[in-house]
C-alpha cells in the first residue's frame, strides 16, 4: 500500500480534530458541559481544572471515523486495496467491526459522562453497570470478527504458540476488560492518555503494514492523526478533556487493533503503558486491604495511584510525565515491533 495514502487519512483525521475544537469547545461551554473534579482522585491542585470542557474525545473519534472511511473509498477508487477478493471484503468488514466496537465503547463513556455533569460529581454509570455494557458489547464484536473470518483461537507468545480453542473467546472478554478500563485509567494527566495513544497507534500503522493487514492502517493512522488533532485543545493546560466519551473509544481502539493481529505478546507491549497504570491500582488496592486487615491501618506503596499520579506527587510536572511515559511507551511499543519484523 502507498505510504502516502496513509499520511493522507491521518492528515485528514488531525484536520478534523483540530479544527472540530473551534466547534465543539464553545459548544461544550456553552451547554456547561464541564468535568466535576474529585480530590480523591487525584492531587489536590487538580481542582483548579474544575470546570473544563469534557467529552472533548469526540473531536478524535469524528477525526478517526471520517479518516478511515476516506481513506477506505480513496482505496476502492484507486483500486490499490482488493476489495473484489472475498479476503478484501472480510477484513474490511472486520475493520468495520472494530470502529462500531470502539463507537459502542465510546457510547458508554459518553452515557457516563452525561451522568457525571448532570450529577454534577465525579461518579457516572456504576461499576456493575459499566462492566455488563462492556462485556455485551466485547461480545457481540467477538462474534462480528468469527462471523468475518477471524476464527483463530491460538494464543500467540512470539516465542510459543498454543491454541486454547473455545476458552479463547471468555479470555478475550476479559482483556477487553481489563484493557479498555486501564486506558481509562491513563487519561489523568493533560495530554498523557492521547500522547500515549498516539504512540501506540503509530506502532501498530506499522505492525499491521508488515502483517499485510492493509485497511486496518487506514484506521490506525486515522485515530493517531485524530489523537494529534485533540492534543491541540488537551496538552497541558487543557482547554478541554477527552472524558470516558474519548479515554473508552481509545481503550476499545487499542485492544481491537491489537486483538486483530493475534499477536498477543505484541500487545502487552505496545499496551503496556496503560497495563501497569491499571496494575499500580490493583497493587496499591490489594495492599492496602492487606495491611489494613493485618496491622489495623492501611499502607500504600505509591503516593498515588494510578501511577502517574505518583510521579505527580513526587515533583514531575504534567509535561515531563506525559514525555516520560510516551518515551517508555515508545521503546516497549518498538520491541513489539522487533517481534513482528524479526518472528
Amino acid at each position: 500500500m502507498p505510504f502516502w495514502i496513509n499520511i493522507l487519512v491521518g492528515l485528514l483525521a488531525f484536520i478534523v480534530a483540530a479544527l472540530g475544537g473551534k466547534a465543539l469547545l464553545p459548544w461544550l461551554h456553552k451547554i456547561k458541559f464541564g468535568q466535576p473534579i474529585k480530590v480523591d482522585f487525584g492531587p489536590k491542585w487538580h481542582a483548579n481544572k474544575q470546570g473544563t470542557p469534557t467529552m472533548g474525545g469526540i473531536l478524535f473519534i469524528v477525526g478517526s471515523v471520517v479518516g478511515t472511511a476516506a481513506g477506505y473509498a480513496l482505496f476502492r477508487f484507486l483500486g490499490t486495496l482488493d476489495a473484489t477478493t472475498i479476503a478484501g471484503d472480510r477484513e474490511a468488514l472486520r475493520v468495520m467491526s472494530c470502529v462500531i466496537f470502539c463507537i459502542l465503547f465510546g457510547v458508554i463513556g459518553f452515557i457516563d459522562d452525561f451522568a457525571k455533569v448532570a450529577k454534577k460529581q465525579n461518579e457516572g454509570l456504576k461499576p456493575m453497570q459499566k462492566i455488563v455494557l462492556q462485556v455485551v458489547a466485547a461480545v457481540l464484536w467477538l462474534a462480528a470478527m468469527y462471523w468475518f473470518g477471524d476464527r483463530s483461537t491460538v494464543i500467540d507468545l512470539s516465542f510459543v504458540k498454543f491454541d486454547i480453542s473455545f476458552f479463547y473467546y471468555p479470555l478475550m472478554i476479559l482483556v477487553i476488560l481489563y484493557l479498555t478500563n486501564a486506558v481509562n485509567l491513563t487519561d489523568g494527566v493533560d495530554g498523557l492518555c492521547g500522547t500515549v495513544t498516539l504512540v501506540a497507534m503509530l506502532i501498530f500503522t506499522l505492525i499491521c503494514s508488515k502483517l499485510q493487514m492493509e485497511t486496518y492502517t487506514l484506521f490506525t493512522m486515522a485515530l493517531a492523526g485524530g489523537c494529534l488533532g485533540f492534543l491541540v485543545w488537551n496538552l497541558h493546560p487543557a482547554k478541554c478533556f477527552m472524558g470516558d466519551t474519548g479515554s473508552m473509544y481509545l481503550g476499545a481502539a487499542v485492544t481491537a487493533v491489537g486483538l486483530a493481529t493475534h499477536k498477543h505478546l505484541v500487545l502487552l507491549l505496545v499496551a503496556l503503558v496503560y497495563i501497569l497504570e491499571a496494575l499500580s491500582v490493583m497493587i496499591q488496592v490489594t495492599y492496602f486491604k492487606y495491611t489494613k486487615k493485618k496491622y489495623g491501618e492501611g499502607r500504600r506503596i505509591f503516593k498515588m495511584t494510578p501511577i502517574h499520579h505518583h510521579f505527580e506527587m513526587s515533583g514531575f510536572s504534567e509535561y515531563k510525565i506525559v514525555l516520560t511515559f510516551s518515551l517508555f511507551g515508545l521503546i516497549v511499543g518498538l520491541c513489539g515491533l522487533l517481534l513482528v519484523v524479526f518472528a
